[in-house]
């Protein structure tokens, strides 16, 4: 026995071995899908004491570990407790990183964290050195478990008035999770219909704003957390990452919020006075930003509030958070890129900083191969199904910016659709370069420079 466990391990090792930190993260994220997926197809998990079909209980797993909120069941009648709370581990790992989920249950058994499984965590987080890896990941736990509390406790005043103290408190506890993790499942379906989200909370400032602020906080990323927590307010001593989070993110909310105020007005805002419609904006304004609640109808938004959505949801949050998306910084990046080329400037300057080569590369990589995976996937599913082309595009920016909004098609797509969209939300969560790193990263190539030659542009 002994014996045949000593194998097993040294044939573990030696895959280790010839794989990529990437690779080993995208594995990663494959088995605890794996995992959920089987726990799904549990009869106990579903509230008909039946199996859940293959395909539902994959999309659900996949939808729940990349963080995304997509669903073909309705989270709050489908399934039981059991399956809620299997949906809700695989939410908080999946939002955390299963890399820093795995080093804080090797701190709790006090076992030596290897120098490998802390260059897979500075992977996981985009971190730029190893130093402190460990700290910060047991900073990343404790604040996390801190800022859900204190969502969960805010909630409660509203839900267990609602609801009673341990339905209350438990709606609160999985609401707070889901939304600082920037999921966007909810259980609302048992209360106010199947897949209604928080649309009876539209005018309630206290769901609105815990919930927002739980998806903000969640997606500035962790290290922006870090820079904040040792420089306080001091802006100057703020690291370039952390100054174009913050710049980025404030600007996306309030343009967001303007933008669908006026494009709303006199649709889904119409019977809104203007306080609450601002409100309701500001919401679908953060919502869109990865985390897929609503508290209005999506389906009945404007074609250009649709667009606008669109936009949103392939910027997304920031790296290293628990959001998906292109992510602000590489937005950002591309935006100086592109500024400082129109004023013909030799270098690409904000803040007072340099902008290094090597981060518009990958910027560029990072933006070019999500839209290519986008349009390859529009292509795909328009091809099959017979579906209006803005819901289509609509419903695989969501899924590949990890952010859970519809239109309502998501139940109606063929078996061969659903694939397509679960591999988008996993494309999504890993991240769409690292992804395609995933099959290229240790292929070698040789080193030669090929002679220069100019083609035409624009």
């Amino acid at each position: 026995m002994k014996e045949s466990i000593q194998r097993a391990k040294k044939a573990v090792q030696s895959v280790k071995s010839g794989m990529s930190y990437t690779q080993i993260i995208a594995l990663g994220y494959f088995s605890l899908i794996l995992i959920g997926t089987i726990l799904l197809l549990l009869p106990i998990a579903t509230n008909k004491g039946e199996s859940t079909n293959l395909l539902s209980a994959l999309f659900t797993a996949t939808t729940s570990t990349c963080v995304t909120g997509l669903v073909v069941v309705d989270t709050g009648t489908h399934w039981t407790i059991f399956g809620q709370l299997v949906i809700l581990v695989l939410i908080q790992v999946g939002g955390l990183g299963f890399m820093t989920m795995g080093v804080v249950f090797a701190m709790f058994l006090k076992k030596k964290i290897s120098l490998s499984i802390r260059g897979l965590v500075q992977e996981s987080m985009n971190a730029n050195q190893l130093g402190g890896m460990v700290k910060l990941v047991r900073n990343v736990f404790i604040r996390t478990l801190i800022i859900e509390g204190i969502g969960a406790a805010l909630l409660a005043i509203r839900f267990i008035p609602q609801f009673g103290f341990f339905r209350g408190l438990y709606y609160s506890i999985f609401h707070s999770i889901s939304a600082f993790c920037n999921a966007g499942i909810d259980l609302m379906g048992s209360v106010s219909g199947e897949y209604s989200s928080l649309v009876d909370y539209v005018g309630d400032p206290l769901i609105n704003f815990v919930i927002c602020g739980l998806i903000i906080v969640g997606g500035i990323g962790f290290l922006v957390w870090d820079d904040i927590a040792k420089n306080k307010l001091k802006w100057r001593k703020y690291a370039l990452h952390t100054k174009i989070v913050l710049s980025v993110t404030l600007s996306l909310l309030v343009a967001g919020t303007i933008g669908f105020y006026l494009l709303e007005r006199n649709n889904t805002l119409a019977d809104m006075n203007i306080a609450e419609g601002l409100l309701a904006s500001f919401f679908s304004s953060a919502t869109a930003r990865t985390a897929g609640f609503n508290t209005t109808d999506t389906a009945a938004l404007t074609s250009a509030s649709k667009l606008l959505t669109i936009l949103l949801m392939f910027v997304g949050g920031s790296p290293g958070s628990t959001a998906g998306g292109v992510k602000t910084v590489t937005v950002m990046v591309l935006l100086v890129y592109v500024w400082s080329n129109l004023r013909a400037s030799k270098s690409c300057n904000i803040f007072g900083r340099r902008l290094d080569d090597d981060n518009i590369k990958k910027a560029s990589n990072v933006v070019i191969i999500s839209l290519l995976m986008a349009m390859a996937a529009a292509l795909a599913v328009s091809s099959m199904q017979a579906l209006p082309m803005e819901d289509i595009m609509f419903e695989i920016f969501s899924a590949i910016g990890t952010v859970g909004m519809t239109t309502g098609i998501t139940r109606s797509l063929t078996t061969a659709s659903r694939l397509i969209i679960i591999l988008l939300m996993y494309c999504g969560r890993i991240g769409s370069m690292s992804f395609a790193l995933s099959f290229t990263e240790r292929r070698k190539v040789a080193p030669v420079s090929l002679p220069v030659e100019k083609v035409m542009i624009g």
